[in-house]
């Protein structure tokens, strides 16, 4: 395949093939969006290899790793929606107060039109055919947009969106002059993954069609390790959840603080691991992902001045390779703790106390660095507890790593400066979904307390009926009232 990427089509043609495919009413039926999305999984599967060649050629991602964070959490992701899609269609049927009987209630999940997904480089096949499943479950048209920094995947994911064959579900190809034009469309919902400085420009134009926008970004996600954590698994978790692409995971742990009595330990755990991971040259190593590009290499490679390198510390430009590296001795000021690092460089900070790490954490978010992961390791529940109830983050994981983002029952989302919006699973189905509320009357009775003229005994009628929301509520009331009793 030619990767070349070449002058595109005008996107506005393509916003408006979509958007006229959306007004014929064709992707509302189950029938549709069940098609569609065994048509996505079928072509991923055809094109697996095609896929994983990409991957590789774009920064070096190792088979296994690509199939495990690319192929197959997209294949898991669509095989969950189908499963459950019809439940999620189907209308939620609530209460109606006292006061609006006879008559009933209900909720409906009406597709909100046309979706723009933006996607990074970094996951740049889950990243971008996550949320289009979400959007295509809920019954909308899309137009997609991978990264221009990932050529070679952008190119094959291009064409297997083309091979569905429906104009409700295109993709635009191109950099940021293709992303400009895109943006200067109107669509009824953005989502975009990426930093924030881009989120911004995604908002503004976002804003100028008032148009809803989901916004993945990342941040600075730190994990925390007590004293009384089992601190050989706690490192051991570590590596592999900011090591795995290379540190490229805008949920990575992108700093360690890690309590006084164990740091040494831990730093010396870390050491054990990443040898066991990736063998004595990691650069060697047929399991540990390349750099994207020169630029991220040069900057992460400027990171490295800061603290002490106690392990790694290699590079090598030709192949925009970083060794997995750990850094103690790191000062809260230094470079790189002064933004999110996103590469194989981890800093491992000293401190005295749980509660001065919760600190430690909270500075930052009130600066307006709200992590999109936390981590807390610890064998005492009172201790995991303590770091969840008293630092906030947009997701967060107990004793473990990146796998709170793997279970579809959860949602996935940052808070603050990480994001807004969440996604994966009935997440996705609801953040692309138009919740309507219908109340619908019987006409056998029609009560007059609500007519003019209003006299006294309606106004009372009326307080008390109103005040006597949903019969069900007053059965779970009495309910609660005996468990108490």
């Amino acid at each position: 395949m030619d990767y070349t990427v070449t002058p595109l089509p005008d996107v506005a043609a393509k916003v408006a093939a979509a958007r006229a495919a959306f007004a014929t009413g064709a992707t509302k039926p189950a029938a549709w969006r069940r098609a569609t999305l065994q048509r996505m999984r079928e072509l991923l599967e055809e094109r697996e290899e095609q896929l994983l060649d990409a991957l590789a050629a774009d920064f070096g991602k190792p088979r296994f790793e690509a199939w495990t964070t690319e192929l197959g959490f997209t294949v898991s992701d669509i095989d969950h929606t189908l499963a459950h899609l019809s439940g999620w269609m189907k209308p939620d049927k609530v209460g109606t107060p006292l006061a609006f009987q006879p008559g009933s209630s209900y909720i409906v999940a009406e597709p909100v039109g046309v979706v723009c997904v933006i996607a990074p480089w970094n996951y740049p096949v889950q990243l971008l055919l996550l949320p289009m499943v979400a959007a295509i479950a809920a019954g909308n048209a899309v137009v997609a947009k991978p990264s221009e920094l990932a050529p070679h995947t952008a190119a094959e994911l291009v064409s297997l969106i083309d091979a569905i064959g429906d104009p409700a579900v295109t993709a635009v190809q191109g950099g940021v002059a293709e992303t400009t034009e895109l943006l200067a469309q109107r669509f009824d919902h953005i989502i975009y993954t990426g930093n924030s400085r881009v989120a911004r420009i995604v908002m503004r134009a976002a804003a100028e069609h008032l148009t809803p926008v989901t916004l993945e970004l990342g941040g600075k996600s730190p994990a925390i390790v007590s004293r009384h954590a089992n601190v050989e698994i706690a490192a051991r978790r570590i590596a592999w959840g900011k090591f795995i692409n290379a540190g490229q995971t805008c949920i990575a742990p992108d700093y360690v603080l890690v309590e006084q009595p164990v740091h040494d330990q831990f730093v010396a755990a870390l050491g054990t691991y990443i040898a066991e991971f990736y063998g004595d040259d990691p650069q060697a190593s047929p399991d540990f992902t390349r750099i994207v590009n020169e630029p991220h290499f040069h900057r992460l490679e400027k990171l490295l001045q800061s603290g002490t390198v106690a392990h790694g510390g290699v590079t090598d430009a030709d192949t925009r390779y970083i060794a997995p590296t750990v850094l103690t001795d790191v000062k809260s000021d230094d470079p790189v703790m002064g933004e999110e690092i996103f590469g194989p460089v981890l800093p491992v900070l000293s401190v005295p106390s749980l509660e001065a790490a919760i600190a430690f954490v909270n500075e930052r978010s009130a600066d307006g660095d709200t992590p999109l992961a936390l981590y807390t390791f610890s064998e005492s529940d009172t201790e995991n507890d303590l770091v969840l109830a008293g630092a906030t983050s947009g997701g967060a994981c107990v004793n473990g790593t990146l796998l709170h983002i793997s279970n579809p029952n959860l949602p996935f989302g940052g808070v603050g400066e990480s994001g807004m919006g969440a996604y994966h699973g009935k997440f996705g189905f609801d953040a692309f979904s138009h919740h309507r509320a219908v109340h619908s009357r019987s006409t056998k009775l029609d009560p007059s307390m609500m007519y003019p003229p209003y006299t006294a005994k309606k106004q009372k009628l009326i307080r008390r009926g109103m005040s006597m929301a949903d019969p069900r509520d007053l059965f779970a009331k009495a309910r609660g009232a005996l468990r108490r009793d």
